[in-house]
């Protein structure tokens, strides 16, 4: 298993080694990484909820590679702005866990403000 912090360390190790600091400032990896999530999505786009569920092998290739790319450009920027991705997780899990409450939301696909 890959640990986030090795992956992190090679990503910028690649990007060094070609000089492409001087293009990854936050912005432009926000947009990269829009732009990759974008291309995930097409994997997906015209499938049936039954068939996004049992993807053929080239498909499930397709995703691992959309996925790998959005992972990249995802450890890129939290690097770039000095954010510990797993712990802005953790702290975004705890806050919507308080937005959405079981009692309220079990179920549910409704908005918070909506329960």
């Amino acid at each position: 298993m890959v640990k986030l912090e090795d992956l992190s360390a090679e990503i910028q190790t690649f990007c060094q080694e070609r000089d492409w600091g001087q293009f990854h400032s936050p912005k432009n990896l926000a947009m990269a990484l829009s732009v990759e999530a974008s291309e995930l999505l097409e994997v997906f786009m015209w499938l049936t909820p039954e068939q996004s569920q049992a993807l053929t092998q080239e498909q499930r290739a397709a995703a691992k590679d959309e996925l790998g790319d959005v992972m990249m450009c995802l450890l890129n920027l939290a690097h770039r702005l000095g954010i510990d991705p797993l712990q802005a997780a953790a702290d975004k899990l705890e806050k919507t866990k308080e937005k959405y409450p079981v009692e309220k939301a079990k179920g549910l696909a409704k908005k918070y403000h909506e329960l």
